[in-house]
């Protein structure tokens, strides 16, 4: 590592900081972050600004030096309050949050290389392990476990996962891991030779051809092997693929057809040679993988029984598998989300660009979520923008319900203050708060939104239960009475879309009940005079009346009457023939309604006097008659036997639609007929009771 003006000032700074500060061991601190800086320059290749991130990290975390960005610069000013934010995580129990305190990790990184630092650092304590005492040092382990092996595996730094993977089991399983360790070390001169006895029996195929190639030799880490004795319950003999030999064929980058047909061929050459496992041919060179992966995969056992794990790829595709967006993390099958992936590119872009100076041209970690804490130290995630009032909400509805303020990492604030990422937040409450229209517009998660509804509603209710006995106890004061049609009225008119919310304005007092009574003697005035008009209407009638010498019957179509207003109701349709009566309207003269009509018990009851007796002539004067049927069927074919029996009487279709529901699994049938009368279309209805799969006909 050279250092550069820059990193000589930072080292010298935390030198001076951190001079009285010793590790578990005793040695001086400042051997932790040379050791990290030592890591950060040579294993991983970042700039100077990093390493000097690296030592007033330290300083400003043991010793609160005040790093200036005047004195240091923007870049290394972020990176340090990254540094800084992440080395305040204390996971509770990282096993049970182990993908959120990940998350948080990395939305601290605004700098994608603080994560990469991060990482560096945990690098050197795995490596300075044991001189921590062992409650420390457990927790350490698991720790780099669940969550700095899971990064350095996403972020494609093999070498870092590997060492921190193998430290981790030599701590956690010290037999296993010796065990895997003496076998691998007892067999590395044979597979050395395994490979070396491989590929001679290949070469001359292969010079012969004139095929260009590298062999490597792969020998799987301890870990990852005791991870799949573990799995596959087989001893380290049973682990197939602890050796791999990987042929990487130079050719033409750009001539995808000539990369294929070589990786065949060596293929071919192999299988020729030795005895291969089919069932073990994983060929992603025809059909790539979704995320880009080429590459030939064949198990085959050589003369000696040993099986060997062949990997055949190009140049190019090598790159792209160990170094590009198709990398060992992403093709093993790595979770992650798109926001993330996006910012772990912004993190290879960066390793790959270690002269960029500008990290703000890079993309930015997800910003979709805020990260905050309990003050007992407990971590819950919110979408971005939330306030304490979804806080709130989030520990429980009750809370919520009642929360007046808060406290923001020890500052008193209101419900609406939004929060941020690292933020510690307490929840003040009084019982005598409860949720407002306005909580709708303060809260941003759905499930805060949610309650605030639910809490609303309820309160309506309440609300709504004492605005009706309120109501009920003015109108028996006032000897008034105010049925449902003139309530719908009402409603209409004052604009209250339900009952509830109706009685609620009542109950709450946003609606005085004494507008109720003005509206019911208002509506009493007003019937008077439609009484006044309702006789007009009857005397004009009464001339036209004529049946067997009684006058109080209106005789439909009858003829030589002439002046006579009535109209066939479109709530009932009746058909000549059916039982009706006249009901005397203000403005549309005389409304003809069957006896059966849906409407004809309120009217009958409430307006007698507005009531005409009447009957159809001997014939109709019309031809026809407009009227609506359902048919209830359980299955659709049926609306074809419907159409045809419908043919066969004086009966023609005006309209026909169908309706599936799919929870009963029946069709319901609407159809407008015109029919001559009602026996012609008791007939249509009779037939069509009887026909197969018709559950139900009902005249509407």
């Amino acid at each position: 590592m050279e250092n550069s003006e820059l990193i000589t000032r930072a080292r010298a700074a935390a030198l001076e900081a951190l001079k009285d500060q010793t590790r578990y061991d005793g040695t001086p601190f400042i051997g932790h972050p040379d050791a990290v800086a030592r890591i950060v320059a040579d294993e991983i290749g970042l700039p100077e600004d990093c390493i000097a991130a690296i030592y007033l990290h330290e300083a400003s975390r043991m010793a609160a030096y005040e790093v200036k960005e005047a004195e240091w610069g923007s870049a290394v000013c972020t990176l340090v309050d990254g540094l800084n934010k992440i080395s305040t995580i204390k996971p509770k129990d990282t096993r049970l949050e182990a993908e959120n305190y990940k998350k948080l990790i990395i939305q601290y990184s605004t700098d994608p290389r603080v994560t990469v630092l991060k990482l560096a650092d945990r690098l050197e304590v795995m490596r300075s392990l044991k001189m921590f005492p062992k409650g420390s040092r457990d927790q350490k382990i698991l720790e780099t476990l669940m969550l700095y092996i899971p990064l350095a595996h996403q972020l494609g730094l093999y070498n870092m996962k590997r060492e921190m993977e193998d430290i981790y089991l030599g701590y956690a399983q010290p037999e296993e891991y010796r065990l895997i360790t003496n076998k691998l070390k007892a067999g590395e001169r044979d597979r050395e030779k395994l490979m070396a006895e491989f590929i001679e029996p290949l070469k001359s195929k292969l010079d012969a051809q004139g095929i260009r190639y590298k062999l490597k030799m792969r020998t799987k880490a301890a870990y990852s092997i005791w991870q799949k004795m573990v799995k596959q319950k087989v001893p380290f003999e049973g682990v197939y693929d602890v050796f791999a030999i990987r042929f990487i064929i130079d050719c033409d980058p750009e001539d995808h057809k000539l990369e294929k047909d070589l990786c065949w061929q060596v293929y071919s050459f192999v299988t020729e040679e030795y005895e291969a496992d089919t069932n073990r041919l994983r060929d992603w060179v025809s059909s790539p993988k979704p995320n880009g992966y080429e590459s030939l995969h064949i198990t085959v056992k050589n003369r000696d029984g040993a099986y060997v794990e062949v990997q055949i790829r190009t140049k190019r595709m090598d790159d792209v598998a160990e170094n590009g967006f198709a990398s060992h993390w992403s093709y093993k099958g790595i979770k992650r989300e798109e926001t993330l992936d996006t910012w772990l590119k912004s993190v290879r872009y960066a390793l790959e660009h270690p002269g960029s100076d500008n990290p703000e041209d890079l993309p930015q970690p997800p910003s979709k979520e805020i990260f905050v804490f309990t003050p007992t130290g407990e971590l819950r995630i919110l979408s971005a923008g939330a306030t304490v009032l979804d806080f709130a909400f989030g520990i429980h509805t009750n809370i919520g319900a009642h929360c007046v303020g808060g406290k923001v990492n020890g500052k008193a604030v209101s419900i609406r203050e939004k929060l941020s990422t690292g933020d510690v937040v307490e929840i003040l409450t009084s019982k005598n708060q409860h949720p407002t229209q306005d909580w709708i517009n303060w809260v941003v998660t759905s499930k805060a939104r949610s309650k605030v509804k639910q809490a609303l509603q309820l309160q309506e209710q309440s609300r709504a239960v004492d605005g009706k006995e309120l109501l009920e106890r003015r109108l028996k004061n006032w000897k008034l009475e105010f049925p449902d049609d003139m309530c719908s009225e009402f409603r209409k008119k004052y604009n209250y879309p339900s009952l509830t919310g109706f009685y609620a304005a009542i109950g709450s007092g946003t609606l005085d009940v004494n507008v109720v009574k003005d509206f019911i003697l208002g509506e009493a005035a007003r019937h008077a005079a439609s009484v006044e008009a309702a006789e007009a209407v009857q005397a004009q009638a009464k001339a036209a009346r004529h049946y067997e010498g009684k006058d109080d019957i209106l005789v439909l179509n009858a003829k030589n009457v002439k002046g006579l207003d009535y109209k066939m109701s479109k709530c009932c349709n009746p058909v000549f023939g059916d039982d009706v009566f006249g009901f005397v309207t203000r403005t549309d003269g005389i409304k003809i309604h069957r006896i059966t009509c849906p409407n004809a018990a309120r009217l009958l009851e409430m307006y007698p006097y507005r009531i005409q007796k009447v009957k159809w002539a001997d014939s109709p004067s019309t031809s026809s008659f407009q009227v609506a049927i359902k048919v209830l069927a359980d299955e659709e074919s049926a609306s074809g036997r419907i159409l045809e029996v419908i043919g066969q009487f004086k009966a023609s279709i005006r309209s026909f639609t169908v309706n599936e529901d799919r929870r009963s699994g029946t069709w319901e049938m609407l159809m407008k007929l015109s029919v001559p009368s009602n026996l012609e279309l008791d007939k249509v209805l009779s037939q069509l009771r009887v026909l197969k799969h018709v559950v139900k006909v009902v005249r509407q």
